[in-house]
């Protein structure tokens, strides 16, 4: 008996969902959002550190996305464009709140030339403190400038190389490297001061318990 060969119907490329997409293919906008959706919602959250602005930013993504997919020339991979427009509507979100109209470089730029804080003599060394949990560090991360905290995020949470930040912040390889250095830098100088700020609080705490007073009171050569 003869077998029947049965074709199985070709799973569409992402170059194929993404034209039809363009079509207008409600199927296929279906498709884009399940395969990029949590990628495009960890990223604003890091950015953010806020879950509710997070999924309301990945909202306005996917929104954006439904009017602008046309502009898609399909002269970077698909994900590097949909990123840089999540990375601009945080920024923009950003700039709503500091200052209206800042462009991406001025706000990657805001206070490019800081000093590093001064070391406290027996204060903690970070060296030494070992891993910052995650929780401290997300904390952390949200102090900084909105550029610094873009170029941090993309790089050492996302994993992407600077040639691909390059493309998605539209600036060089070189400023990239550069701005990721200052925002890792900026963090350090956060997470330096908030160990010193603890263990300055842990200190005074100590002084004043009422276990140490009593110590004192006992070894006091008055009361000897």
């Amino acid at each position: 008996m003869r077998a029947q060969s049965q074709t199985e119907p070709r799973e569409p490329s992402d170059a194929d969902v993404v034209r039809l997409a363009q079509q207008g293919s409600a199927a296929a906008f279906e498709r884009i959002y399940r395969l990029h959706s949590r990628r495009v919602y960890s990223l604003c959250l890091r950015m953010t550190g806020d879950q509710s602005q997070a999924e309301d930013l990945t909202q306005d993504v996917f929104l954006r996305l439904f009017r602008k997919i046309g502009t898609f020339r399909g002269e970077s991979a698909f994900s590097t464009w949909l990123h840089r427009m999540a990375v601009n509507i945080v920024l923009m979100r950003f700039r709503r709140k500091v200052v209206a109209e800042t462009s991406l470089e001025t706000i990657t730029n805001r206070n490019e030339e800081f000093h590093t804080l001064p070391k406290e003599f027996g204060g903690p060394d970070l060296r030494l403190n070992g891993v910052v949990d995650r929780v401290t560090l997300q904390a952390h991360i949200k102090e900084l400038p909105p550029g610094y905290r873009a170029m941090f995020v993309l790089h050492y949470i996302e994993g992407y190389k600077h040639s691909e930040i390059a493309e998605i912040c539209q600036c060089s390889e070189g400023n990239s490297k550069s701005q990721v250095r200052r925002a890792r830098l900026r963090l350090r100088d956060l997470i330096q001061k908030a160990l010193e700020d603890n263990a300055r609080q842990d200190r005074q705490s100590a002084a004043g318990s009422p276990e140490l007073d009593s110590l004192k009171h006992t070894f006091d050569p008055v009361n000897a």
